[in-house]
């Protein structure tokens, strides 16, 4: 008998044993997880951090200076298009042009508004500006160009009609050879005091 109770003891204090191991094996095997877990962790945050500091020691772009951006209008002006284009200047068309462009350089500038009336609803043939109409501006017809539309933004321009008269700004007036008359940017339209269209700002922009 007493045999028998020694040997249930052994027997009962070796599963006591296992039991003991097992946990702490598996409290190993956590831990180790966690190391490795933290490991892993502390590593993506090293680069990324090493990835921040790569992208700020690139250098900002330098800004063009004016002797380099008189040397590529000089160079562009030797080219096919270029002369094209200088010899558009001097015919009689061009000098239009840019007399009616220069006409309403100080409302571009301060960005004031402007008294226009609608002779069209349509650009010339062959216009690849987007949606825009024809306005006239102290006798001289120019082209309005809104560009190209999004999110249906051109919805109270297209109730327009003719002989319409707005008030408009621009901060941009262009000119190419292709075209008969000076190009404004529509920024801004007001109709009857009240604005029908006025170009939402750049993401970046003022």
């Amino acid at each position: 008998m007493e045999n028998k109770r020694n040997a249930l003891s052994e027997s009962d204090l070796s599963g006591d044993r296992t039991m003991l191991i097992k946990p702490a094996k598996s409290m190993k095997k956590i831990i180790y997880a966690l190391i490795l877990l933290l490991v892993v962790v502390s590593g993506l945050v090293f680069a990324n951090h090493e990835f921040k500091n790569e992208a700020s020691k690139k250098p900002a772009p330098k800004p063009i200076t004016d002797a380099e951006r008189k040397a590529a209008i000089k160079q562009w002006e030797a080219t096919p298009e270029g002369i094209k284009f200088k010899q558009w200047e001097v015919s009689p068309g061009g000098q239009k042009v840019l007399d009616g462009a220069a006409k309403i350089s100080r409302h571009i500038n301060a960005f004031t508004d402007m008294e226009a009336v609608v002779t069209s609803l349509a650009l010339p043939p062959g216009s690849r500006l987007g949606f825009g109409v024809m306005a006239r501006i102290n006798g001289e017809d120019y082209i309005l160009s809104f560009g190209l539309e999004k999110s249906n933004e051109f919805q109270q321009l297209r109730s327009l009609k003719v002989n319409d008269k707005i008030i408009i700004k621009s901060h941009s007036v262009s000119y190419a050879p292709k075209y008969a008359y000076p190009i404004v940017s529509g920024e801004y339209v007001e109709r009857d005091s009240k604005v029908i269209y006025k170009r939402a700002p750049q993401k970046g922009g003022c």
